[in-house]
Order: structure tokens, then sequence, then C-alpha cells
């Protein structure tokens, strides 16, 4: 899959997440990932002042590392989902 950091994707992976059962915020903070997940809660909150590339690394990497219910995503949603899940990021 090719990853392209554009606002358009950064959209697709915002409503992967609103598909799912984890609540994705925006908001200022010093993470020293650039995000913090509340599991317990299912929240994930991204630094807002982050480039769109920053968020889509960050939402690209809580991807592959978090276990999303796929019961609720799309036909769409799941095909970039399954896809993200097999590529291998290079960052």
């Amino acid at each position: 899959m090719q990853i392209k950091y554009t606002k358009s994707f950064l959209n697709k992976l915002e409503s992967l997440f609103a598909e799912s059962d984890y609540i994705l915020r925006y908001e200022k903070g010093n993470f020293k990932a650039g995000y913090c997940v509340l599991k317990s809660q299912k929240v994930i909150i991204v630094n807002k002042y982050f480039t769109t590339d920053g968020k889509i690394s960050s939402l690209l990497e809580l991807l592959r590392n978090l276990d999303i219910e796929t019961e609720g995503l799309t036909d769409k949603s799941m095909e970039i989902y399954n896809q993200i899940r097999q590529t291998k990021l290079s960052l």
C-alpha cells in the first residue's frame, strides 16, 4: 500500500477511528510519542499542533499496535485497515 501523507488520507484514517470503538481527539499536550492512549476508556489523544504528516504517522502507528474491533467498520475502512496492518512502515 502506498501511503500518501495528504489531508484526504488523514480524513480516511479519522473515519476509520470514528467507526471503531475508539474515540479520537486532537488536543494540546506534551506527549513523547505525539499521542496518548487511555486504553480503559478507549480514547486516543493526538497532539493538535502536529503537521498532517505527524498526525498520519501517529495514527498509522496506533493502527498497527492497537486491536481494533472490526465488526463496525465499513468495507472501505476494513480494506484500509487490513492494508495498513500488512504494510511495514518505514518511519
